[in-house]
């Protein structure tokens, strides 16, 4: 009951967390791969001793990319340019050996226009759209049943706040490494927005699940739950955090396992999917959290609103 007791606290942090997401994002805005803004990207690499970065970046302003952003890369670079042309590409990779002084290699060059960009930003909007409806419809199934003392909508209305609240924390984030470090969203962003998702209803369902279990539990019984230590509440508030006090332990150890799996793949993965499982790594933590200090202490909240 503690978690539940001390809700407040929880949602003071979980509104800082939001609303300087919320800045991040408006006035900083996201920084866009060439999958979103259209583009060329090109990875090099540097056998033996590599250019510095600001060598680097000289050979692209003398060869007239002025716009072009570089991004340390194991041993090479990633240069993020506007749309450029093969003979363009093979030109920037002869100057960067700066006059046989390195021995350059091209490991990936790839073009995409912006209005390919644009159809990949509305699909990528799309699915998490998608995504949220078909969650909002299945917990409203699948608690049915349950209409007191809160009605089974109630679910459905606290679980869509708790994963707005898990997908604007990492897009905050990443917005903030965008601005300051030039972190670069990109579809495989999008898929971990997705995965956060998954994972996070996951969390979300369990909690509710037993929440559901001791209603019908104390229900059939005709007994009232009983309180610990003096604990005050409602008996909605005490099941709630019986339930909570009950999965505990079961949502951290599944999120630290999947955490410890996604960290070694972020140490020793390849530098092309670093973005994708740091913005895991914080959704996964983020929709933990989430799942047992918010979601579940809303359905409290809510309903303490509807009685008073």
């Amino acid at each position: 009951m503690t978690i539940v007791k001390y809700r407040k606290i929880f949602y003071t942090f979980s509104t800082i967390l939001i609303l300087a997401s919320i800045f991040s994002i408006f006035f900083w805005g996201l920084n866009p791969s060439i999958d979103f803004a259209g583009g060329s990207l090109l990875d090099v690499s540097f056998t033996g001793d590599k250019p510095t970065n600001d060598e680097v970046s000289q050979v692209l302003k003398d060869l007239e990319f002025k716009d072009a952003s570089v991004r340390s890369s194991g041993e090479g670079y990633i240069i993020r340019l506007k749309e450029i042309s093969q003979t363009e590409k093979d030109s920037i990779v002869a100057s960067l050996s700066l006059g046989g002084q390195y021995t350059p290699t091209e490991k990936t060059f790839s073009t995409i226009g912006p209005v390919l960009g644009k159809e990949a930003l509305q699909k990528s909007l799309i699915s998490i759209f998608l995504v949220l409806l078909a969650i909002v419809l299945f917990i409203a199934f699948a608690f049915r049943k349950v209409s007191r003392p809160i009605s089974s909508w109630v679910y459905g209305i606290v679980t869509i706040l708790a994963l707005l609240h898990d997908v604007l924390v990492p897009t905050g984030i990443f917005a903030i490494l965008g601005h300051f470090y030039g972190f670069e969203v990109d579809t495989l962003f999008v898929t971990a927005l997705l995965v956060i998702l998954g994972f996070s209803v996951h969390d979300t369902i369990v909690v509710f699940d037993r929440v559901r279990e001791n209603l019908q539990k104390y229900e059939s019984s005709g007994k009232k739950p009983a309180r610990h230590d003096g604990e005050s509440g409602g008996d909605f508030e005490t099941i709630v955090g019986e339930s909570i006090n009950e999965t505990f332990v079961r949502s951290i150890n599944t999120s630290l396992t999947v955490l410890l799996a996604v960290l070694v793949l972020y140490i020793f993965g390849p530098e092309t999917i670093k973005n994708f499982t740091l913005a895991l790594l914080i959704g996964i933590f983020i929709g933990t959290y989430s799942s047992i200090f918010i979601g579940s202490t809303l359905l409290v909240t809510i309903n303490n609103w509807k009685n008073k």
